[in-house]
């Protein structure tokens, strides 16, 4: 059987980028795969396709009852939509950052909170949140993105300290720079763009970036099953970016 045979999952901002990637990864590992997104197109085959903007809490009810409606079910939440800033704290409007803290932080509390009635009665369930390096270390031009995923680790701490005696585990990633749409549109906007994309490679000691591929498969492993006993815990993916500090090779 696969890893997630007869399990069913939402998974948030699915619809290009690491939300793709992370539901083709469960649905190859055989689950039923439900992708919330303003605009669900293209998504991977057989993904199931709802259109749901997270920062409206009742299109997220509805949202999350349609799947439960359709499959029975609910047994895992992908909290991945997200939208990028940039700029320091002197930068950008209080709109601004009320509009990027409504999509990265309320959204996952959005859609946690409408699931968790129905994680409860799952025999395997599991919330991964999206995090990124950012929340750990001190990027430059990133003070409002920063912001907000240092409030989604550690919110995910919270959530897995207030539901795993619920059965519900909680956890998230933190993807280095990642090879994704809105990081080549950051790429083509900048006036040196090889050069610009040359500094990205060369703050991560592996030496590039991170493929979307590579966030999915370490969301996919803290979803399942497999790791029944790992709760409150943020894995980096990030070619070391957090934690190495390597010497200069010249």
């Amino acid at each position: 059987m696969s890893t997630f045979t007869d399990l069913v999952a939402i998974v948030t901002g699915g619809a290009s980028g690491i939300g793709a990637a992370v539901a083709a990864e469960l649905l190859a590992q055989g689950a039923q795969v439900a992708v919330f997104d303003l605009h669900p197109d293209n998504l991977p085959e057989g993904a199931i396709p709802v259109a749901v903007d997270v920062t409206d809490d009742d299109e997220v009810i509805v949202g999350v009852e349609h799947v439960v409606n359709s499959f029975g079910r609910l047994d895992i939440l992908i909290n991945n939509a997200g939208i990028g800033a940039q700029g320091t704290v002197e930068d950008g409007t209080d709109d601004q950052w009320h509009r990027v803290y409504d999509v990265n932080v309320l959204g996952t509390v959005r859609m946690s909170r409408a699931a968790m009635p129905h994680l409860r009665r799952s025999p395997a369930a599991a919330i991964v949140n999206v995090a990124s390096v950012a929340a750990t270390t001190g990027l430059p031009q990133r003070a409002l993105y920063s912001a907000t995923k240092g409030a989604v680790q550690a919110l995910t701490l919270a959530m897995a300290a207030d539901h795993v005696r619920e059965g519900i585990r909680v956890n998230c990633v933190n993807p280095g720079t990642v090879e994704t749409p809105w990081v080549t549109r950051l790429l083509e906007s900048s006036t040196d763009p090889l050069a610009e994309r040359a500094a990205l490679e060369a703050r991560q000691p592996h030496g590039r970036l991170i493929t979307a591929q590579e966030v999915a498969a370490a969301v996919a492993y803290l979803a399942s099953p497999q790791s029944g006993s790992t709760t409150g815990t943020a894995l980096a993916v990030d070619g070391g970016m957090a934690h190495l500090r390597l010497r200069p090779t010249s």
